[in-house]
């Protein structure tokens, strides 16, 4: 079976500010018909990037990033309008996404004009069939974005991604802009348009708490590589990287220093850019589980540490026999 989307071996630098930030290294990943796949990492991770790659917005300096088996970037104007139509996005900050000016029946029949789907009166129709989809009255098309709440909106932008009925949604940092007592809603949202849709997602979020409850796999970046991958259930009983160990303490308590886990978790993209090695593990600074050997030997690659699972460090044997014994205790 093809995969919605795939990267290949892809690698993206930014050059600014008298720095070089490799914002992705090798990332490789996959989505299929009708999976959820949680991207998950920090700030500075590199999540963003891979999710604008991902979307065509960026284009990879190497490797390669297929829609459906076909390269988005490069083909021609036609089938790239194509391919575009089957991959929408929904974005970190609601209000940002819509136009200010426009009333949200307008925003979220933009994609219904650009690929000529319908007449006017048929995409009014859709409009407010959409809008009951997400939870909300038809009536709010004639509404402006500054009169709604940021779930509201975000519930818009939903709207608007699903229009042309995609087969994948990119949905990077989706509810992280709104309140608590909100982000459920909008979890529960996805799930459902998920379920009704068949429709394939890659979620992306700093928080492990709010993706288990929603992917089918989970893949876990640090500073721009992929360290761990797996089932979410399995992943997130026995996580077999120890960044991910510190991030699943972190989504438990508040303090993830006082819970034992030995390392920050929360930092802005240059923070988590510096002090990375460019030789040996780049989780070494932080990672309670390093000895001298992990500084003397090439970056670890990703390998499988188990059915469906797979880990980037070279004491991932402690993690999955301490994860086997606490199975065997059970």
């Amino acid at each position: 079976m093809t995969p919605l989307l795939e990267l290949r071996d892809v690698h993206k630098t930014f050059q600014g500010r008298g720095r070089t930030v490799r914002a992705s290294r090798g990332v490789s990943l996959k989505v299929m018909p009708g999976e959820v796949v949680g991207l998950v990492g920090e700030s500075g991770s590199g999540k963003s990037t891979v999710a604008n790659m991902a979307l065509g917005l960026l284009a990879p300096d190497s490797g390669e990033v297929l829609v459906h088996g076909e390269r988005l970037i490069g083909a021609s104007r036609k089938r790239e309008k194509e391919l575009r139509a089957r991959v929408q996005a929904v974005f970190q900050e609601p209000l940002l996404a819509l136009d200010s000016r426009r009333t949200i029946g307008w925003s979220i029949a933009e994609p219904l004009r650009i690929h000529g789907r319908g007449t006017r009166a048929e995409q009014e129709a859709r409009v407010a069939e959409l809008l009951t989809a997400v939870g909300l009255d038809p009536a709010f098309a004639e509404r402006l974005p500054s009169q709604m709440s940021g779930g509201q909106l975000q519930r818009v932008n939903i709207a608007r991604a699903i229009a042309l009925d995609p087969e994948l949604l990119v949905c990077d940092e989706p509810v992280s802009a709104l309140d608590v007592s909100v982000q459920a809603q909008i979890i529960n949202l996805f799930l459902e348009v998920q379920e009704r849709l068949g429709i394939g997602m890659l979620f992306i979020s700093h928080d492990l708490a709010v993706v288990r409850h929603l992917v089918d796999r989970i893949v876990v970046m640090y500073a721009g590589r992929v360290v761990e991958e797996g089932p979410t259930d399995e992943l997130c009983a026995n996580p077999h990287h120890p960044y991910t160990r510190a991030l699943l303490a972190a989504s438990l308590e508040p303090d993830a220093d006082e819970a034992g886990v030995g390392v920050r978790t929360a930092t802005t993209d240059a923070t988590a850019a510096e002090g990375v090695p460019q030789e040996g593990c780049p989780f070494l600074p932080r990672c309670p589980l390093a000895e001298p050997a992990c500084s003397e030997m090439p970056v670890v690659a990703l390998a499988p540490t188990g059915p469906g699972r797979a880990s980037a460090c070279r004491r991932s044997g402690v993690l999955v026999e301490a994860g086997a014994s606490t199975s065997n205790h059970d």
